[in-house]
């Protein structure tokens, strides 16, 4: 297996090289149980973040990140947009989402009792990686439905194009690759 090596938030990490389709592939940047990296890339990101009132990601791996956000900036809240309802949730609402990680269309879940909280909030949403944009733009949806205010848009990493964005805020580019582990031009 072909690997990328890059520094985010000062710490060095070492990012598979996966197959997407036969033409791309990407490094995959996980979070879950890299302690470490997590508080790290957390710490970095709200040293430019825009003032708001709540953190929101999609489940799964910006969970980690969203957490930890929250616990250094003393936050006692934030949401996650689930992949499926919860038994617990006591009515929800869902936007569509299409990842470039996944093969299929996927839903975003957010409760309606956490949408009440988010009504006229500033929301700042939160991911590991943006590459296609898909799931900032479900994300902000969610947000819209619920009444909140997105004020700012965070990831770690910005695959692709999505660098040349002006409207998000990331630590570090990410390139896509070629089979042979390059970096595509």
């Amino acid at each position: 297996m072909n690997y990328y090596e890059m520094t985010i938030a000062g710490i060095k990490h070492r990012l598979p090289i996966c197959r997407v389709t036969d033409d791309l592939y990407i490094g995959a940047f996980v979070v879950f149980g890299n302690a470490e990296l997590t508080v790290a890339c957390a710490r970095e990101l709200l040293k430019t973040a825009p003032e708001y009132d709540y953190v929101i990601t999609a489940e799964a791996k910006g969970i980690p990140l969203a957490h930890e956000m929250a616990r250094q900036n003393g936050d006692k809240r934030y949401f996650i947009a689930r992949k499926y309802p919860k038994l617990y949730m006591t009515g929800v609402f869902e936007a569509e989402v299409k990842s470039i990680t996944t093969d299929k269309v996927q839903k975003l879940y957010l409760d309606t009792a956490e949408a009440e909280e988010m009504k006229g909030k500033r929301i700042l949403i939160v991911d590991d990686v943006i590459s296609t944009g898909e799931s900032l733009y479900a994300l902000e949806k969610l947000v819209e439905k619920a009444g909140g205010i997105t004020v700012g848009r965070m990831a770690v990493l910005a695959e692709g194009s999505a660098q040349n964005r002006d409207d998000i805020i990331f630590l570090a580019p990410l390139p896509l690759f070629n089979s042979d582990g390059t970096v595509k031009k």
